[in-house]
């Protein structure tokens, strides 16, 4: 049951977002949540690490590194050339760029095993990513949006310190010391993030309802753009360097998926609410072509497999008629 909801997590975020739209006075009330809800989620993402992802890391690091490189390159320059291609504001490309600089989101390790991925690289580049970006976030978005804005690189790395570090951390000693007493909770863990990763999306949709008729269409093509962009390029470059089909598809999901709940938070903390609004329409729109693309390339696999196990025992029953 908890996987049939973790499934419809997209229809579950258009919902309520419609709902925050036309309840924008009651959702609004609850901006100072944002925070610590986004801190929850980073809690229980290292709730379900263990010593064992630190070293799968360190055994097989060229496709988490690879997939490090094209997150933080690939991601902020593609924001801020699709921002200025379409003319944004600065505030949305304040938003646009939070997001690019952003590491991968958790959600992407439900859609990666959705997809039939590599379900252990995933997690393993969701989490390196999340700790460096500890310090790539607030230098990159400094990098970007120095023509734009003065952003103080330290404040905002203290501020990502506190929200995303530092609950990591303590959700994965918290494992390491009632491994046996959490293992009985984690089945409910991924439900739980989504369900406080939906109230984010929802109290930012609120926060920008009045603002949501005049831009909303232009910054869901800006993210939406974006979200593909970071799809197809995860995957092609991927490919290029040799990198197997399931590889490529999960680098693809990680580069795709940004933690743009964390953009969320910052924007509002540093900036301004419509430099939310790139932040919520994408924790929105990417969770639905991620799991229209974990469809489709379950679907394909599986048919893969299909085949593969037909031919094999053709192959069998040949051997045995001789």
């Amino acid at each position: 049951m908890l996987s049939n909801f973790n499934k419809l997590f997209p229809v579950w975020a258009v919902l309520l977002s419609l709902l925050a739209f036309y309840s924008s006075a009651f959702f609004s009330r609850f901006d100072g949540a944002i925070v610590p809800l986004l801190s929850a989620v980073m809690f229980i993402m290292g709730l379900t690490l263990s010593r064992e992802d630190f070293i799968r890391i360190a055994k097989s690091p060229r496709a988490v590194l690879v997939g490090l490189v094209l997150q933080f390159l690939l991601m902020p320059l593609l924001a801020l050339l699709l921002a200025t291609i379409l003319q944004l504001s600065n505030q949305l490309t304040i938003g646009m760029i939070l997001v690019g600089a952003c590491a991968g989101g958790t959600a992407s390790n439900v859609i990666c095993y959705l997809a039939k991925g590599d379900v252990a690289l995933s997690i393993s580049m969701t989490m390196a990513s999340t700790l460096v970006g500890v310090v790539a976030t607030p230098f990159l978005s400094s990098f970007y949006l120095a023509a734009t804005i003065s952003v103080d690189p330290l404040d905002m790395f203290i501020s990502i310190l506190q929200m995303v570090l530092l609950p990591v951390i303590a959700g994965t000693v918290l494992n390491g010391l009632l491994h046996s007493a959490i293992a009985r909770f984690e089945p409910v863990l991924p439900s739980l993030s989504v369900v406080l990763i939906l109230l984010i999306i929802a109290i930012v949709v609120a926060l920008n309802a009045d603002r949501l008729t005049e831009v909303g269409l232009i910054t869901l093509l800006a993210v939406v753009l974006h979200n593909l962009g970071g799809l197809s390029g995860g995957y092609y470059i991927s490919r290029l360097l040799g990198f197997d089909i399931r590889q490529s598809q999960t680098i693809a999901i990680e580069v795709g998926m940004q933690n743009s709940g964390l953009g969320v938070a910052l924007a509002l903390q540093f900036f301004s609410a419509t430099a939310a609004l790139p932040g919520a329409l994408f924790s929105v729109w990417h969770n639905v072509s991620g799991s229209i693309l974990a469809s489709v390339w379950s679907s394909r696999r599986s048919s893969l497999e299909y085949i593969v196990k037909e031919e094999e025992s053709q192959t069998q029953n040949k051997k045995n008629k001789s």
